[in-house]
Formats: C-alpha cells, structure tokens, sequence
C-alpha cells in the first residue's frame, strides 16, 4: 500500500474506532437518566444529571495534562486506554452502585481529554497540506453516524416497553459496552505513517519524531492541531516543524491559513509556546473574548439540554404512549440528523464563508427558540424531574410525537449553527495565538455543560428552557458584537 493509502486508511480506522465508541457512550448519555429512574434497587441513589456534570468538570481541568499523558503513552495506547474507560462506565450500568457509577464518571472525564488528544495527534500526522480537509471530513462524518445506530438500537429494543426492566437493561449495556470494545480494539488496526519528508531507512517510523538525537540528519515535517469535540473534530492549527540534530531546535513557520474546513480556521502557533493556564486566563480577560464567551456559555447549556435532559423529558411523558421509553432513542436520532444537516451545510459546504456568520447564528437561535416553544406546549412542566412511572402532569397541547422529534432536528440543528460559527470567529479573531483561545473556548463551554447538568436536578423545564432564551438572546448580541469588532481589527492590521 502507498503511503499515501496508508495514511487513508488509519483514518478510516480512526473514525471508525470513534464510531463505535461513541455509539455507546452517546446512547449511554442519552438514555442513563431514563434507565436510572426504572432501577428496583434500595441501595442505588445516584443521578445520571450528576454523573454527567462531573464528567464535563474533570474534563475540562483534565486538558491541561493530556498532552504529557500521551507525549508519554504514545497516541495508539492513549486512545487504547481511554477507550476502556469509556466502557468501563458504560459496564457500570449492568450491575449498578452508586460508588462505582461516580467513580467511573470521574475515569471517564479524565480519560475523555487524553482520548481526544491523542485523536488530534493521529489525525494530524496521518494529514497534510492537501489532504487536511479530506481526513477531517471523512473523521466528522464517520463520527457524527455515532448519533444514529446506537439509538436506532434503543429503539428497536425499547419499543412497547412502558417499564425498563434489570433483563432489558443488562441487555442494552452488555451490547453497548462490546460495541465500545470493539472500537477501543480497532486502534491498534492503525499503521505507523512515515513523518512527511522525513528521511526513513524502513516503511515504519514512529508517530512522532525522536529527540534522542541518534539522527545525523534534519527534517521537516507539517501537522495539523484540533479541537476535541463531544459531537465532532475540527482543525484549529496547522504549523510546519523542523528538527535540527545539532540543538535538537524547533522552530515553527508564522502566519496563516486563511482555509476553513468544518467551520474552523487553520492557524499557525509555536510549540515552544504551548498554551499555558496563564495563556488562557490572560485571553479569558480580553475584551473579545469576555464578549464571545456569553454564546460559548449558551452552548454548553444547551449541549446538556439536547444530550441528557430532553430525552428524559421524552421518555417520561406518558402521553406518548407503551412507546415512550424506546422514543428516546428515536429523538437522538433527530438530533444526530439536525447535527449532520448543520455541519454539512455551514461547514462543509460553505468553505468560503459566502453565508456569513450573523445570519448562520441567527438561524441557530431561531431553530432553538422555535423548538424550545414547542417543547414548552408539548411537554409537561415536570418531565425531566418525573419518576420512572411518568409525569402526570397536562402539557398546554396534546403531546404529540411527531412535534416532539421536530424539536429534536431543531436542536441539533441548532447547535451545529452556533458552534461551526463560534470556532471559526475564534480562529479568525485570535488567529496569531489561537491555542489558548480554543483551550477556552472548551473551558467555558465545558464548565457551563457541567453546571447545566447540576442544576437539572432542580428546576422544571420551563425554568431550564427560560434559562436558554436568555443566554441564547445575549450570547448572539455579544456574538455580533465580537464580530464587528473582529473586523474592525482585521481592517486596522490592514492599513
């Protein structure tokens, strides 16, 4: 196989691997608060809500140190690991304990920040100059397909069923735990890619280069940084490297790449300045920052509502009848085709920013808003509090299904407009030091996900869905804001 196909295939590979992994776990997040309400257990106290706030929490502070636990690891065994623990939480639900579910949310917000590092690592190696934008889209389409098998499964198993029972239970998350072991096995299906001009005594090379300087010789050699993403992977920074023997010297070109791929900018940064916590803190107080970081706020709320909450919102409105439960899974599905559509046609499709990005988050809000009316007059006021039986409560209009899965297209559809446009006005506005800024951008968003999931276990969703058309409303004037203000810098750099 050329070098070339080579490199093709580990990313087949790659998306595959995340594919299934995220099959599971997706549909895990999905369904866990539903499942968790039917236990027959006395002794089982926890919160699928909870479990998801401290996964978002030790995600975000566990970014800082991923790169050092794969620098070490290496990226196949990184990827490896992290994916056990992915199913290992998702094992947890077969025979459940309150200590073991938490400790396993911790293990997986952990494992989550190496996991998508090393990602980014194989990805980037595996890629390009011309090349970049292929791979990128091959990965985000092969993961995005995570949204639709694993809960068409949900509802296939779950449909006619009012009461999850242990049996229908341990049957779901035996499935889904293998199929997360299957990806976590696909990793090492991936081949070593030679260093790109990198001179080579064999077809294989390690994935990164050495500086043990054993070489007698220097090479160059481009890679590609991304953003990790629980719904998708985009490109944030692309830099050339070279390796001199002598010094073991690198250095990095500078300036940029006005190519969009998925939504997102390519940049140039310098390893020798790897974002630091202080980086970030100085970029989180910046004028441009503090006015995008309203909407990056806005969607980590509502990444919790449409990934945990209104499923469960589904699934207890007894309304919908003996298929309520299995209509979980069905919604997910919606979701997933919202985030496809979005993607696809802000991201993919208009890599040449003809659209703009006002009007692109103007339609997010307003598919948000449309759908959160609607789920305000479709759903009971209770629903995401409701127990295992259901919520009693009347809705403003008869609950309908086909109502319910539109607003499940609508947030997803939704989510897609707002962050395709928040990662490409972040590169292109801090585009001469853009890793901080992304490093957060997933701090804010990650921090906001985790306090959404907590505050869940309180308020009714009328109170959740207010919460959203304010921030939403805010977080797109400052978003317009930011972007007057981005291209009022762009046209003083220029003069």
């Amino acid at each position: 196989m050329s070098p070339e196909g080579k490199k093709l295939m580990n990313i087949i590979v790659l998306g595959v691997g995340f594919m299934f992994i995220f099959t599971a776990f997706q549909t895990c997040g999905n369904i866990e608060q539903t499942v968790i309400k039917s236990f027959n257990s006395t002794t089982f106290h926890a919160s699928g809500y909870t479990s998801m706030a401290i996964i978002y929490g030790v995600f975000s502070a566990s970014n800082l140190l991923a790169p050092s636990v794969v620098a070490v690891a290496g990226a196949q065994l990184s990827m490896f690991f992290s994916g056990l623990l992915y199913s290992a939480y998702i094992a947890v639900f077969v025979y459940p304990y309150t200590w073991s579910f938490y400790t396993a949310s911790v293990l997986v917000g952990t494992g989550a920040a190496v996991l998508w590092t090393a990602q980014g690592n194989v990805l980037a190696i595996n890629s390009g100059p011309t090349t970049i934008g292929r791979n990128s889209g091959i990965f985000w389409a092969l993961l995005q397909f995570s949204l639709l098998f694993g809960n068409l499964y949900i509802f296939c198993a779950w449909h006619g069923h009012e009461h999850i029972s242990d049996k229908d239970r341990q049957t779901v998350f035996i499935s889904l735990t293998v199929i997360s072991l299957v990806g976590c096995f696909l990793f090492f299906l991936i081949r070593t890619a030679d260093p790109e001009g990198a001179p080579s005594d064999s077809s294989e090379a390690p994935l990164l280069p050495s500086d043990s300087g054993e070489s007698t010789l220097g090479y160059s050699k481009t890679q590609t940084f991304f953003l990790p993403s629980w719904t998708g992977t985009f490109p944030i920074a692309q830099c050339s490297l070279t390796v001199t023997p002598a010094g073991r010297r690198r250095t990095l070109s500078v300036g940029v790449t006005p190519q969009q791929t998925c939504g997102a900018v390519l940049l140039t940064w310098k390893l020798s300045n790897f974002p630091s916590a202080v980086q970030a803190c100085k970029m989180l107080v910046t004028k441009e920052m503090l006015l995008l970081s309203l909407a990056i706020a806005y969607t980590g709320v509502e990444l919790t509502f449409y990934s945990g909450v209104y499923g469960t919102c589904v699934g207890a409105t007894r309304a919908f009848g003996p298929d309520a439960k299995s209509l979980v899974g069905l919604s997910g599905i919606f979701v997933g085709l919202g985030e496809i559509s979005g993607g696809v046609a802000f991201g993919l499709l208009d890599k040449r920013g003809r659209l703009g990005r006002n009007p692109v988050v103007t339609l997010g809000l307003l598919a948000h808003y449309l759908a959160f009316f609607l789920i305000f007059i479709n759903i009971a006021d209770d629903a995401p509090l409701a127990p295992e039986e259901g919520t009693h409560l009347p809705a403003y209009i008869q609950p309908s299904v086909g109502v319910a899965l539109l607003c499940s297209f609508l947030l997803g559809l939704g989510d897609s407009c707002f962050n395709t446009q928040l990662l490409s006005i972040i590169g292109f506005t801090f585009r001469n030091n853009s890793a901080p800024a992304f490093a957060v951008f997933k701090f804010i968003q990650s921090i906001l996900a985790a306090l959404a999931f907590f505050y869940s276990n309180f308020l009714a969703l009328s109170w959740q869905l207010l919460i959203m058309v304010a921030l939403g409303f805010v977080g797109t004037l400052t978003f317009f804001a930011a972007k007057r203000r981005a291209q009022a810098l762009a046209c003083q750099d220029g003069n």
